[in-house]
Formats: C-alpha cells, structure tokens, sequence
C-alpha cells in the first residue's frame, strides 16, 4: 500500500497487536466490515497489509484503502482461528471474502437419531437431527428411492416418531408386513436395528453387499421352507438391483469421497461437488462464489472447503481438490477432528481420481455458463418490466425498488401484515418486515389494519430506523379501492409522495390514483385503472410482488396462530420459557409428542433437568 496515510487510531491499533493466532476484521469509515481473516501470527499478518513492500492483488489494494479501523480476536491455535474465522464470515459475509453462494436447495434422506429411526426426505439438514446421505439431484428420484425402502423394509411409514411403548393400536400398515408397529409396542428394537443398518448400507452405496446378503437369507429361508419370507427376500433383492442399475459407477475403489471443481470468468467462480458413496455417483451440487472475480483458484477453492464443511452433514472419507491450498494441512486436521477419524484432502496427478476432478470441471463450466445467461436474462427481463412500469403509470423513472404490502388474519383474529421488497426486479428478503396488528376490533376491517402497516412503516423512516432507511420507488398494495385509499391516507398524512398502486386479483387490473383536490384537509382521489396484458414483464413483476406478499404475510399468520394453539400449556408452566419450548416441539413435533414422552426422554433434552421434566409430564397429562 503506498501513498496514503493511516488513520492514527488504526496506527496505534497496528502498534498493539499480539503475536498469537486468532481472527482480524477491517472496518471501513462507516464501521461496517470490508474483510474477515485468520493468522497463526496476528501482529506479522495484519501489519503486511500495510507495508508499501507488500505486493497485493487489486481487490485487496482496493479494500486496504478503505480500511479504517481494525479489531482483532486472540485463540490458542490455529485450528480454533480457523473454526472461528468460518463461523464469523457465515454471520458478516463481508464483501472482499471469497462466499459461497448455493441458490437452491437439494434433497438429502436422512435417518433420523431416535430410538426407533424414521428414513425421511428433507431438504434443510439440522446437525444432531440423524444421519444424512446426499445431496441428491433429482427429487423425484429421492422420493421414488424412499418408497421403495418403505416398499421392501418394515420401517416407520406414516412419519411419526415413536418411543417403542404401547400407545396405540397397531394399522393397516403392520398387518401388511410394511412397519413392525413401534406405536403398539411390538417392534423387536434389535431386529427394527438391523433393518436400519441394511437401509443405511444401501444408501452408502453399498448394495452388492447387501445383495450378497441378502441372497444367503434367501438360500436360508428356502432351505428351512420358508418359501413366503424366501419370495419376500428375493422381491427385495430385485428392488435393490433395479437401483443399482440407475447408479454410475466412477471408480472401482468403493472409496467415499466429495471431488471438488472450480472454473472461473468475469463474474465470479463456479464449483461443481461430485458425491462418491461405494464408487458410485450419488449426487452433484453446483455452487457459485460471490467475491471472487480477482481471486486465485487456490484461494476460492480453500475459501469455499472451510464454509462448505463447517456446516456440512457428512464429511467423507477423501476429499479431492482440483488445485494445492495454501491451508491444506490445518484444513486437514480440521476435517479430521470434525469427521473423528482419518480422512484426507488431496490433489490428484494422475489416473482415476484425476478424471474425477476433470469431469466435475467441465460439469463446473457448464453450469457456469449456465448461470452467466440465466442472469442476463434475469437483468434483461428486470429492465423491461421496470421500464414498462414506469411508462404505463406515468412514474417518473423506473422503479428500481418496489415495495408490496398485504394483510392476513380470520375474521379479525391474530391479525398481521407484510411488506416484501424487489430491488432491480429481484426479491430483496433482507428488506422484508413483518407487522403484527395493533388494530383489533370486534369485526374485521381490512382497511384500518391497511391504513396502521403503512403509518407504522413510514413513521419508521421518518424517525431514521436504520430497518426502514430506504423509501420506495413505487408502493404496491394487494387489494382494490378500499385497501389503496387506506394506504394513501396514511402516505399522506405523513407529507411523504411515493408512487402508490393497487393490485386488484380480480381481472389483475392495476389501480392508478389520481388526484383531484383537497376536502377538510384531506386529498380526493379518483381511480384509474391500467390493464396490462397478462404475460407483459411489468404486470408479471408487481403479480409476483402481490403473491410474495400474501405469502409472506400468511406465513406469519399461521406462526401466530401456532403460538397460541401450541405454546399456550408450555407457557403456563413455570421454567418453561421460549428457548426451552421451540427445543421441546423441534424435538417431540407437536404438543401431543411431548405428552406421550417419558419423562427420561423429556429430560434428555438439552437445557432440561430431571425436576422440569416431571412437572412438564404431570401437568400436560393432568386430564
């Protein structure tokens, strides 16, 4: 860094650092974060930011000329700075890091850690909630693989969770052979864990053992004459052998490994995970790096292993990299202490493992380029709508921000709002607020509940909470007259002159105020309405906006609603406070859930004690 001068709270800042590992942050004028990082020596890293002999890329030239200030957090190793450095880019995501970006989510199975396990679809995987296996591509092979499980093995099919005592009467699905009724009491736990065991092998890849095995009971059935558990065996057999067939193998090794890509351009980085489980292709994920346009390939690929694996439900026996990472072996030691056994992390130079990484890079620049016109198109429609907009409403330049707003409650009932932004024609979801109704009257009335979410949000701005600093371009309100009248009111009152229109669902006809005059101190509009055609960019945007909205707005609704319904006996009963009820209904689902656990089971729970455990059980089953 040449030509500039410090600031001299950073110089004393620089003068004070310690020797020992931990993490730095750079702060910019404003105090906001520019970068996160890790050293093994604080006080020799940080300080070569700043040395004019330091030859830097030209992303870190630029964000060392607008750090002005510095803090630092000291460790013990450098393992701990690692594990904290990932942990505090997931929660800052500062804009000169290298930040994994995944748009989608994918379909993993997991088994779950209970007593009796379920094998279930999800696609948000929860540490310590079981094990999981994928990601998987396609959905609808995920649900197709799971009803065959549940077709030839007697697992838990309705999606409860049991604790193997006697609480109901065995169903249609135990007299079928399909489930050893854990609900009844008369699941053997031994033989419903082998079953788990030979699910969990087939979906680690390992099916010609399995088949293998199978086989030899089948010979054993047949032998004692059990000719229906023999044909049973043999259906299996032949289920399990359909899959398999699907599957393509990549290495004859049965080696589970992740095979890691990355190719770059302009924009940024792509990386392509391939998922080996037993030498066969199981899934593949894509991946793109915001930050990382000037980044090296090695920088962007030890950047994306340190987020990916902090947080990632299975860490496999060998992780191969398309180029050397200066971390490498810390990185190493870090898996290994997550995974609890040996693992390595290595760069290929030849052979099999080599075609892996090659044939993930060409899936990696496919997606790529895939991406890079997906955002073109998005830009190019986004302009389109907006421009359309502001032609057919009369605005004055396009609306690069919109905001829409909705209302959602049952005959006056838990009465709530939302207010979902677009920003450029994307949905902006750090922006969205929810409301919740002060406005509670014996009938319900739509318009007042209106006319409070619109004066709550502008008074916000008004007063400068930082939530809601930004004023629209045009407002968006989900109704027809009555709703957008409500809302003028409110924007009125306030002296503010934001576009607003509303969004009648009813032939989708935008409804354009105009104003007329003044009355008693109050403005007279009347309504114009604009049709646009339905597939036309502009009504297409504020239609999404609307829906967003409702949605939005009903998913808030419903919470509340839960609330009321689910939290008021955990509520009343002392000890039992926010934090303790979300952990009891994660872990039991419901209320009922929590009364048929055992008391053993309750206190299992993490911040419960044996005491609390028993007041919850007498109170909750106090008929």
């Amino acid at each position: 860094m040449k030509n500039r001068k410090l600031p001299d709270g950073l110089t004393e800042k620089l003068g004070q650092l310690p020797t020992t590992p931990g993490c730095y942050i750079y702060r910019d004028e404003a105090g906001g974060i520019l970068y996160i990082g890790k050293a093994v020596n604080l006080r020799s890293r940080v300080r070569s930011y700043f040395r004019e002999s330091t030859r830097h890329g030209t992303r870190i030239e630029r964000m060392v000329l607008k750090i002005h200030d510095l803090e630092w957090m000291m460790v013990d190793t450098e393992l701990e700075a690692l594990v904290l450095e990932c942990n505090l880019i997931k929660r800052h995501r500062p804009p000169y890091n290298v930040r994994m970006r995944d748009d989608k989510s994918y379909p993993y199975v997991v088994i779950t850690g209970e007593k009796f396990p379920r094998v279930l679809f999800t696609r948000n995987p929860r540490r310590g909630f079981g094990k999981y296996f994928g990601p998987y591509t396609s959905a609808w092979a995920v649900r197709d693989t799971l009803q065959l499980l549940h077709k030839v093995y007697p697992l838990i099919p309705c999606g409860k969770s049991w604790s193997g005592r006697e609480e109901q009467r065995p169903c249609l699905y135990y007299h079928l052979g399909q489930c050893l009724a854990p609900c009844a009491g008369l699941a053997d736990p031994e033989e419903y864990k082998k079953v788990v065991s030979d699910v969990e092998r087939f979906l680690n890849g390992k099916q010609d053992d399995l088949i293998d095995q199978q086989k030899l009971e089948m010979t054993a059935a047949a032998e004692e004459e059990d000719f229906e558990l023999a044909a049973k065996i043999r259906d299996r057999i032949a289920a399990i052998e359909t899959v398999r067939e699907r599957q393509k193998v990549l290495s004859n090794d049965d080696m589970d490994r992740d095979v890691i890509a990355v190719v770059r351009d302009e924009r940024g980085s792509s990386v392509q995970m391939l998922y080996v489980r037993g030498g066969k292709l199981i899934g593949q994920r894509n991946f793109i790096l915001d930050g990382s346009q000037e980044a090296s390939p090695g920088e962007a690929v030890q950047e994306f292993v340190k987020q990916y694996y902090s947080e990632a439900p299975e860490i496999p026996k060998e992780i191969l990299l398309p180029v050397e990472i200066e971390e490498k072996m810390i990185v190493q030691q870090w898996l290994r202490t997550k995974r609890g056994s040996a693992m390595t992390v290595e760069v290929p130079q030849g052979g099999e493992r080599l075609n892996l990484v090659e044939m993930a890079a060409r899936s990696a620049e496919q997606a790529l380029e895939t991406h890079r016109l997906e955002i073109e198109n998005k830009e190019s429609w986004a302009e389109e709508a907006m421009s359309q907009l502001a032609d057919s409403l009369g605005l004055p330049s396009p609306p690069l921000r919109i905001e829409g707003y909705d209302i959602s409650n049952i005959q006056g009932t838990a009465p709530v709002s939302s207010m979902v932004v677009t920003e450029n024609g994307e949905p902006a979801k750090a922006e969205y607020r929810k409301f919740a109704i002060k406005f509670n009257p014996e009938t319900p009335n739509d318009f007042a509940m209106m006319h409070e979410t619109l004066s709550r949000r502008l008074r916000r701005y008004l007063d400068g909470d930082p939530k809601f600093s930004k004023l629209p371009d045009l407002i968006m309100i989900d109704g027809g007259k009555g709703q957008l009248h409500a809302a003028l009111k409110a924007r009125d009152a306030m002296k503010l002159t934001v576009p607003m229109v509303g969004l009648a669902k009813k032939m989708e006809l935008i409804m354009v105020p105009i104003l007329v005059g003044e009355k008693n101190g109050e403005f007279e509009y009347e309504y114009e309405t604009v049709e646009l055609p339905m597939n036309s960019p502009g009504l297409m945007l504020l239609r999404k906006l609307r829906d967003e909205a409702h949605r939005f707005a009903l998913s808030f609704h419903r919470k509340v609603r839960a609330k009321r319904m689910t939290g008021s006996a955990l509520d009343e009963i002392t000890g039992v406070g926010p934090r303790r009820r979300r952990i009891l209904l994660r872990t039991f689902g419901s209320l009922d859930g929590i009364k048929r656990a055992a008391v053993a089971e309750l206190a299992s729970v993490p911040t419960m004690t044996l005491g609390l455990a028993n007041r919850i059980h007498e109170i909750l089953n106090d008929e």
